[in-house]
């Protein structure tokens, strides 16, 4: 049941957390206009359609990511006061045990922790698609890329493509190869000097194309020197295309549907995207920790006052980020499980808390 302490303390959380996030989100949005002001000058823009296709978007974006030390900071800031004004003091000499009034944050917390929950696994990703399309069409072209070389997929277990080489722009393909097993043994072989998709019929169209199959000892060779035929593949120009930050731009079920998809295809394009599929849960999980240990710095009543918690709180989120992007690293470039990679961070923090938790002023 919610009592009159526990109401206190949230709405003091709350209200800390969501000030906090719209003075710095203002500060974020102010910094990156001022970087990227000449982009928007020459692209002809004008304010209201920035705002719209662009800052709108990025609001989400960046408070997805900042959202846990938003809840540091707020806690730490709200926490300082009522040390300073000796409430703390007031409640625990009331013979309120200090898992009693750690309750209120961690409700508090909880609210956070499923805001974040539904804005990463289905809100944010919607907006960063919006943003990152604004930013490959007028900001950056490098947010888009193209496999373009040596590309090897599978269309289904027993069917691979080979392409040499991809053109996005007129969406054509050299040195095509569609291969077709029988168990471990290839059964079918269809060569094309050129591929290109047709818009119009929604089709390949294959030049120059022979085709071989395989039974046993005999093999069986057609040539079509100089001439074309249209059919589909269960592959489209698209599946070309990769943004930089694509996994970012995916929400939780799209991107379980295409990690299948690509480790079907033989395309794992690597451990960033069950990385990112990881964060989103973690992230929520991130603000209990950071509440525990800015409640636990916060309450303590000492001679620096305020200024010396939120230092303390600048100095954990920093120590935080730090050791986020150090396993995050590692668990790309080295052998480190993406899930164990993204949970470092808070199992380490983890640990902190309950030390903090255990050495607090009661």
């Amino acid at each position: 049941m919610i009592k009159i302490l526990d109401r206190y303390i949230i709405k003091k959380y709350l209200s800390t957390f969501f000030f906090t996030m719209l003075l710095i989100t203002m500060i974020a949005i102010t910094i990156d206009y001022f970087e990227r002001v000449d982009k928007f000058m020459n692209s002809g823009l004008s304010a209201s359609v920035i705002t719209k296709d662009y800052y709108l978007h990025f609001i989400p974006w960046i408070n997805g990511l900042l959202w846990p030390l938003f809840a540091l900071l707020a806690v730490i800031f709200f926490t300082s006061r009522m040390a300073k004004n000796s409430e703390i003091i007031s409640i625990l000499s009331a013979k309120v045990s200090y898992g009693r009034f750690i309750r209120p944050y961690m409700i508090g917390a909880g609210i956070l922790a499923i805001l974040l929950w539904i804005g990463n696994n289905y809100v944010i990703p919607k907006s960063n698609r919006l943003k990152n399309e604004f930013e490959s069409k007028y900001i950056r072209s490098s947010a888009k890329t193209t496999l373009d070389h040596n590309i090897h997929f599978w269309l289904s277990p027993n069917e691979k493509v080979f392409i040499r080489s991809y053109s996005s722009y007129d969406s054509a393909g050299t040195t095509f190869r569609l291969e077709k097993f029988k168990g471990n043994e290839l059964v079918y072989l269809l060569k094309a000097n050129r591929i290109n998709y047709i818009i119009e019929k929604k089709k390949w169209r294959l030049n120059n194309y022979e085709i071989r199959t395989f039974n046993g000892d005999k093999e069986t060779l057609v040539i079509h020197n100089n001439t074309s035929f249209d059919t589909t593949f269960n592959f489209l120009p698209e599946d070309f295309t990769r943004y930089t930050k694509q996994m970012e731009m995916m929400n939780t079920t799209d991107l379980k549907a295409f990690l299948k998809y690509e480790q079907d295809k033989g395309l794992d394009s690597g451990k960033k995207y069950k990385i990112e599929l990881y964060r989103r849960t973690a992230d929520p999980f991130t603000i209990f920790i950071l509440t525990l240990i800015g409640v636990s710095v916060a309450s303590r009543k000492v001679r620096g006052g305020m200024g010396f918690h939120l230092a303390a709180g600048v100095i954990i989120g920093a120590i935080f980020v730090i050791l986020s992007k150090f396993s995050v690293t590692f668990s790309t470039n080295l052998s480190l499980p993406p899930l164990i990679g993204v949970w470092i961070p808070n199992i380490f923090f983890t640990l902190v808390a309950i030390f903090l938790i255990k050495t607090a002023q009661k």
